[in-house]
């Protein structure tokens, strides 16, 4: 990740636009910022959210609120409460996805 060459910005994440993204099952709302090719997220998770998807791409979470479920597609799940996080590279240890019964809030860097 590189960040380009930009001034110093302060970001207030409740006036940054929302946009609905369905799971298999619940939503999630994500609020993002794209500096140069890095995406910033703010994402909140619905209770009884289940990715519609495995994922690939490399990310920096962290759990700020709630609970999430990381299932890796070769079958190893990990549990993550606030203050926890995790990091994968694009490619990386093994495709993964998002679930949670009680809803997340989450900080991603991708």
């Amino acid at each position: 990740m590189q960040l380009p060459v930009s001034a110093f910005q302060v970001v207030d994440w409740d006036v940054v636009p929302v946009t609905e993204h369905p799971g298999e099952t619940g939503h999630a709302l994500w609020r993002t910022m794209a500096i140069g090719d890095v995406r910033v997220r703010h994402v909140e998770y619905s209770a009884g959210y289940v990715a519609d998807h495995w994922c690939d791409k490399g990310h920096i979470l962290l759990v700020l609120e709630g609970e999430l479920v990381t299932e890796l597609k070769d079958g190893r799940r990990f549990r993550m409460t606030p203050g926890m996080s995790y990091q994968v590279s694009d490619s990386g240890d093994a495709a993964h996805r998002s679930t949670t019964d009680t809803g997340a809030k989450l900080f991603i860097v991708d």
